[in-house]
């Protein structure tokens, strides 16, 4: 019983970003363990996800063909049969909508401590979590007095896992109660969808209040094309209308993790700074020097943006 249990995810025919991150948690966790990390993926392709699944740190990858999409009635059923199958001391599931939907009645089930939204995983004689309260202002450990448990993970606290790897592909056969499953999947609709997803882009240019009025927008638009960057801002954009929802970035927006992150005008306020710190390389552009942005930059322009953009576009062109 030192073994991890972690469960991919997948939407509409393709493997989310937090599966290969639960790798890599998995992975560490199971180190500290000393026990093997077992991946499932449960419905839909899961012959063509195990190919993505056999991955460097993984042990081995469990398919259940059951089904398209997700659903909770199936989904909970199969990993408590996975479960007491394989008798993990951790069960690592995403922290998602779909992950959340069903973490709880799979942690009631088996009887299991549930912790949930964790952006760190240590693991001496019980297991330690850290999550964030109060808008990301404060980190807080949680210890787990358990030989098993359950934990949901945040999607961008740990790096994708990549590397291929030689990892076999095991089959699961569950007998799926029918009569329990009580929910179908009749649609899917993106909330606030849009023109684009930025939660897959890979160079970022993101503007906060110090673009001041909305028609300067025009000027970040340009930088944008000359860049091939994507657009996106932080919540008071948003708010004031200036750009749709789906361009947020932050704890009531999106989690975004690219390439690069350039945030032309963003204080940096924890809740922003929630969506995007997972990025590769951040870039700061601020008139002020002590605004918190700069904290996790990579790389800061102290000056005033009309001046630091219309450089930028000239060098880019």
């Amino acid at each position: 019983m030192s073994d991890v249990l972690a469960v991919a995810e997948h939407r509409r025919g393709d493997l989310r970003d937090v599966s290969f991150e639960l790798v890599t948690a998995g992975r560490e966790l199971a180190d500290g363990l000393g026990g093997d990390l077992h991946v499932a993926v449960i419905s839909g392709d899961v012959d063509g996800f195990a190919e993505m699944l056999r991955l460097d740190g993984v042990d081995t990858v469990h398919t259940v063909a059951e089904g398209e999409e997700f659903n909770h009635d199936v989904y909970a059923q199969v990993v408590e049969a996975l479960h007491e199958e394989l008798d993990p001391a951790a069960l690592l599931l995403p922290n998602s909508v779909n992950g959340l939907d069903y973490a709880p009645a799979v942690a009631n089930a088996l009887d299991l401590p549930l912790v949930t939204d964790a952006v760190d995983l240590a693991y001496g004689d019980r297991l330690e979590a850290t999550r964030e309260m109060y808008g990301s202002k404060v980190e807080t450990t949680v210890e787990v007095d358990a030989d098993q448990f359950a934990v949901t993970v945040r999607g961008g606290e740990w790096g994708a896992a990549e590397t291929a790897a030689d990892v076999d592909v095991e089959p699961f056969d569950v007998a799926v109660d029918d009569d329990a499953v009580r929910t179908t999947v009749t649609g899917f609709e993106e909330v606030g969808a849009g023109d684009v997803d930025i939660a897959d882009a890979e160079f970022l240019v993101s503007i906060g209040r110090g673009i001041e009025e909305e028609e300067n927008l025009d000027l970040i638009r340009e930088l944008v094309d000359v860049t091939g960057a994507t657009l996106s801002s932080s919540r008071p954009i948003v708010d004031n209308g200036w750009l749709p929802k789906n361009r947020q970035v932050g704890q009531s927006g999106k989690q975004v993790t690219p390439d690069v992150y350039l945030a032309i005008g963003i204080s940096g306020a924890v809740q922003h700074v929630a969506g995007m710190k997972g990025a590769d390389t951040i870039i700061a552009i601020n008139t002020d020097p002590n605004a918190p942005i700069f904290d996790i930059a990579d790389y800061g322009v102290v000056g005033d943006l009309f001046d630091v953009v219309p450089a930028l576009i000239e060098q880019f062109e």
